[in-house]
């Protein structure tokens, strides 16, 4: 089975790989099981991501707030969010995701500076939920689905067939009122921020041994202050994270690489070769050395 891993930058945001070169759009449906541990680590991007539920069950975290998806949910996150997606109860599901830049709603300014841009820059539009049970939810599947048909079918010009149901939709949204402009929020932005410059520190230094001082400090917050900030956006304590994610990039190398389990446990930060297999268990159930034997499963 392939696995799938995101690339970051060293600002955490996603190296968007489109489907095509000079068409800024990702449209792919995928189990939660072919990403390592079933979550994708907390990142953000600039383009305006859509996910749809098909089957199962899913957690999503933006800014620190959780949504549980349902079968046939359907979520908006705005562009530049931290978000990420992880298992339900530990269950796979299988979801469509679509990345979809706002340049692609045309060359007009006009039109976007008045339609798309407040959107973009509203600091309370964080993302839009819709739930399959009601009747907007199901108007909203509706629209993701025919642009997860005309993907599969991948007939000429289907990307233009794409970017007008986009359109469809957005025009939908505003004329339901759902994508409002109101007045930002400063402080939860301010702290937004702090938030994403020390998590950008976790992944630029996950290797070395590093302290939760110097996670504080590299956004120039206290240790309390550093922990509450983690505890609101990510449900996680920085330590937390901090082996969350060096756990995930250990499965990207034990898949990928010829490296000694060993290797990977020193090279991923972890000081205690026990250590990292104890916890490795405790997160995937399995040792590192069968999560390497069955990765052509």
């Amino acid at each position: 089975m392939e696995t799938i891993a995101i690339e970051l930058m060293q600002d955490f945001s996603e190296i968007v790989h489109y489907g095509q070169t000079g068409i800024p759009l990702y449209i792919r449906t995928a189990d939660l099981n072919v990403y390592p541990g079933m979550s994708v680590p907390c990142h953000w991007h600039d383009d305006i991501e859509w996910i749809y539920v098909v089957s199962g069950k899913m957690c999503y975290y933006i800014n620190g707030r959780r949504i549980l998806l349902d079968e046939k949910d359907s979520l908006m996150v705005n562009a530049r969010q931290m978000h990420y997606g992880c298992s339900y109860k530990e269950q796979s599901c299988r979801f469509l995701c679509i990345l979809f830049h706002p340049s692609l709603f045309g060359g007009n300014k006009a039109l976007l500076q008045k339609y798309v841009t407040p959107v973009l820059e509203n600091a309370d539009c964080e993302y839009l939920h819709f739930h399959a049970k009601e009747a907007r939810g199901k108007e909203i599947a509706g629209y993701l689905e025919q642009i997860r048909c005309l993907k599969e079918e991948a007939a000429d010009a289907y990307e233009m067939q794409v970017i007008a149901v986009m359109l469809q939709l957005w025009s939908s949204l505003l004329q339901c009122g759902e994508l409002a402009v109101q007045d930002s929020g400063s402080g939860r932005s301010s702290d937004l921020e702090i938030q994403k410059s020390m998590v950008s520190f976790i992944y630029q230094h996950y290797a070395e041994q590093i302290s939760l001082n110097e996670i504080a400090a590299s956004g120039n917050v206290s240790r309390s202050k550093c922990c509450l900030i983690f505890k609101q956006y990510l449900q996680q304590s920085p330590m937390g994270f901090l082996s969350a994610f060096r756990l995930k990039t250990s499965c990207k190398l034990l898949r990928n690489s010829e490296k000694t389990i060993t290797e990977i446990a020193f090279g991923c930060g972890f000081s205690n070769l026990s250590y990292f297999s104890k916890l490795f268990m405790k997160s995937f159930g399995c040792t590192p050395r069968e999560y390497r034997s069955n990765k052509n499963e």
